[in-house]
């Protein structure tokens, strides 16, 4: 059997681990630049916030309905979130990260003989709850896509826990459950069953297997025998090796100088090389892009550059020669530019590393840089000390204006209990 743990709003979850008055209170978290909502509390949903809707037409909810907004704290989130995956590993050695807030666990021989599947599924939710704060839905069901329908439920019930096993219930429940709610039938295909007449789960559950596979290819195909209680998508314990690495965001003011793109650009490399080297990878490649916004009435211009490397790095120091010639290329005056970003492709491991012919010795001496300034950054943060960026006042920062602190990541952060 197969356990889905998702924890509830996540991102607002988090927030009210440190902030326990927000409870029961409408809590809504902003995207980049504070621009969309990309979270909500189920008391925000039901003032009718919707996902995705711009800041400025709820901003009027903060004083009439005592609306709680964040900006995004992506720091918080991951340290919160890598802590829920470690937690879960101590209920089932197979465990697959499938995002920030869910992973699916092998409960087969998980539980004691005397406590079922559900029980265990209790275990587990008010353990997290426990140890963590955060709220988190139980389904149990003998495959992944199950396994999603079956965490929809839950997410419903007053429990948080629900095992989808039994055939008549299974049946019951596909029946009732609308076919865009199946993981992995997306718009389209929506639409292309619904022409079919089948509108719900148990209705693509009976489709022929080849007429699925027809219409959907082999993944929708996947999904029709998940349906019927085969496994067909496997839990993936060990994480597919990562294609490439990007590091981007959205200016919080448009930008025109070329100087402070190279700013943002050699700070955005810095966090790119950090991913880099703790993944004992290396790059054969960097690209670079940019962009102007393409919501505004100005001048429109857009552009990459890719420059494959002679020999593969994961040196900052390096790469930044690289992204600073590419972006001399790609950079025109004239413009308001509202993003710049950097991606370093053609990764391999580090022990892959061929010996150089040239400069052997000055590349050995900016890995040992490179491993001292990860370590400072990793106890301290990054505003600490910096690779070739001076300071200044950053006018190009995304707009957090509304960001919680780093609780569980920055010393200065931390809760301080008075007495």
């Amino acid at each position: 059997m197969i356990c889905l743990a998702d924890c509830n709003n996540f991102y607002v979850s988090c927030e009210r681990v440190f902030a326990p008055k927000l409870e029961k209170r409408p809590v809504v978290v902003l995207s980049n630049n504070d621009g969309c909502v990309i979270a909500r509390s189920e008391e925000a949903k039901a003032l009718g916030i919707k996902m995705g809707v711009p800041f400025f037409q709820i901003d009027y909810l903060i004083q009439k309905e005592n609306l709680a907004v964040f900006s995004s704290n992506y720091t918080l989130y991951g340290d919160m979130s890598a802590r829920v995956m470690e937690a879960l590993n101590l209920f089932s050695p197979e465990t697959e990260i499938y995002s920030i807030d869910e992973a699916f666990l092998n409960l087969e021989g998980a539980a004691a003989n005397s406590q079922s599947l559900t029980e265990k599924g209790v275990e587990i939710k008010s353990k997290i709850k426990k140890w963590l704060g955060l709220p988190v839905s139980i389904g149990i069901a003998p495959n992944k896509t199950l396994a999603k329908i079956a965490n929809r439920v839950a997410k419903k019930s007053n429990r948080g826990v629900f095992e989808l096993a039994d055939e008549k219930l299974i049946k019951e429940v596909l029946a009732e459950t609308s076919i865009r709610d199946v993981w992995g039938i997306g718009y389209n295909s929506t639409k292309k069953l619904n022409a079919l007449g089948i509108k719900n789960a148990f209705q693509l559950k009976n489709l022929d297997r080849r007429h699925a596979r027809k219409l959907l290819t082999v993944v929708g195909a996947r999904i029709v025998e998940e349906l019927n209680g085969k496994i067909c998508l496997p839990l993936e314990l060990v994480p597919p090796p990562k294609k490439s690495i990007t590091c981007s965001r959205s200016f919080g003011v448009p930008v025109e100088s070329g100087q402070i793109l190279q700013e943002a650009l050699d700070s955005y490399l810095v966090k790119a090389g950090e991913k880099l080297r703790k993944q004992n990878l290396t790059a054969n490649a960097v690209t670079v892009f940019l962009a102007t916004n393409r919501f505004s009435k100005q001048l429109q211009y857009s552009n990459s550059l890719t420059i494959e490397l002679a020999n593969a790095t994961n040196s900052t120091k390096e790469l930044r020669a690289w992204t600073r010639k590419a972006l001399t290329q790609i950079f025109r005056h004239g413009y308001l530019y509202k993003k710049v970003g950097v991606i370093l492709q053609g990764l391999q491991p580090e022990t892959s590393e061929t010996i150089r012919l040239y400069g052997e010795k000055n590349y050995e001496k900016d890995k040992r840089l490179m491993q001292a300034l990860d370590n400072i950054s990793k106890r301290y943060g990054r505003e600490i000390i910096g690779f070739g960026i001076k300071k200044s006042e950053k006018t190009w920062q995304m707009k957090a204006e509304r960001k919680s602190r780093r609780y569980t990541t920055c010393l200065s952060d931390l809760l301080h209990i008075g007495g």
